[in-house]
């Protein structure tokens, strides 16, 4: 059994260069210790840590924690620091890159493509580049797409042609559109904004009805749900209690929510059984968030090994699900 890294980041020197250059939100600082960081309107964003860019130092890395196969995609904030006719181009690019990280070490690694949103017709045409040229896995999306919900009408094609294809469709968390000022401080972006908005995503998507018009995606949500798991019998009250949040689905909402996949990137014993509890390990896949400080390498398969589970539930989270899921594999 072959053990599979679902949430795990790189990028190139090209696209640091990118975001240094792009003259937006997004800037290069130096934190109290020294390290560099990417702000977002001078609030820190994340660290720069010199395995980001390092394929050698990756594989190393997943050598000493036991990870057979990574599977790397773009993090926040993906493509949409640039505007939207900036977008495809940068996309192609870090998709080669990608392309080329896998064909250089195809026992290794796998990728998710990053898709020009903003740019409709771009996004089709880059998705089918992406997964039917380039033969990616998937592709990583961002809980909210520059502000805009993933439930606007303009993303509805890319939707439509993603659930045909049955993709693979990593949900990434993205720093709520509004009430930015009040994350300046703590690091509470990252730390408590990332899961909290990719909450407001899955139960925005669920509420509309696109879980339910679009069942065939096979969506998986980053850091263990954010707080969809803690919030599942508040969904399903919603559902009972008011009436347009029944307008748009004829089920309650932990029905379709238990249909999604849901990444380990937890590593608390507590989390990960509950998880199993609602989900089933069939409907998990391990992460380790590397190498962004908040993620841990280290625990992302001793933790999975803890679970008071069945060794065949814990191969099925450490990679038998992954296989499954996976385009291109």
């Amino acid at each position: 059994m072959r053990t599979y890294d679902l949430h795990t980041h790189h990028y190139t020197a090209e696209y640091f260069a990118a975001v240094r250059e792009s003259g937006g939100d997004y800037s290069f600082a130096r934190d109290p210790t020294g390290r560099e960081i990417i702000t977002l309107r001078g609030a820190r964003f994340f660290g720069v840590t010199p395995a980001m860019t390092d394929l050698t130092a990756r594989l190393d890395a997943m050598d000493e924690a036991g990870i057979d196969v990574a599977v790397l995609s773009l993090s926040t904030p993906n493509l949409f620091f640039l505007p939207a006719e900036r977008q495809p181009d940068l996309a192609r690019r870090m998709n080669d890159a990608y392309a080329q990280a896998v064909a250089d070490h195809p026992d290794r690694l796998r990728a998710f493509a990053s898709i020009p949103m903003d740019e409709p017709d771009a996004a089709l045409a880059e998705l089918h580049r992406a997964l039917d040229e380039l033969r990616l896995s998937g592709v990583v999306l961002l809980s909210n797409i520059g502000g805009r919900a993933l439930t606007d009408p303009a993303y509805r094609p890319f939707f439509a042609e993603a659930d045909r294809m049955r993709l693979c469709v990593f949900l990434h968390p993205m720093i709520p559109p509004t009430g930015q000022e009040s994350l300046s401080e703590f690091v509470l972006g990252p730390l408590v904004a990332f899961p909290f908005d990719t909450t407001l995503a899955v139960a925005r998507m669920c509420y509309s009805g696109m879980l339910r018009e679009f069942p065939d995606i096979r969506w998986i949500v980053a850091h263990a749900g954010g707080a969809i798991p803690w919030l599942l019998e508040r969904l399903d009250n919603g559902y009972r209690d008011f009436a347009e949040n029944r307008e748009h689905i004829d089920e309650l909402p932990s029905a379709y929510l238990k249909r999604l996949y849901y990444d380990t990137v937890t590593f608390s014993p507590y989390a990960l059984a509950m998880l199993r509890d609602l989900f089933g390990a069939d409907h998990l896949v391990m992460g380790s968030d590397f190498p962004h400080l908040l993620g841990a390498i280290d625990r992302a398969v001793p933790s999975i090994r803890a679970m008071h589970a069945p060794v065949a539930e814990q191969d099925k989270i450490l990679g038998g699900t992954a296989q499954s899921i996976l385009a291109n594999w």
